[in-house]
């Protein structure tokens, strides 16, 4: 019986995917869209080399 055991939420997963065919397709251009960006090398040292040094106690005024 366990070998054959599917979860309420894996069933209800796979029933989602077939009824909407285009999920998959929006997940990709989800992930896309906010994930898998060109990283301008050039740019992330200039913005290493930008950084200021955080004081120890980060509320204190000079």
């Amino acid at each position: 019986m366990a070998k054959n055991y599917e979860s309420e939420i894996t069933q209800f997963l796979k029933n989602y995917k077939t009824e909407h065919s285009d999920t998959e397709a929006r997940q990709r251009e989800g992930r896309a869209r906010l994930w898998d960006k060109h990283i301008d090398a050039e740019l992330q040292e200039g913005f290493r080399a930008g950084k200021v040094a955080q004081k120890s106690y980060v509320y204190q005024t000079d």
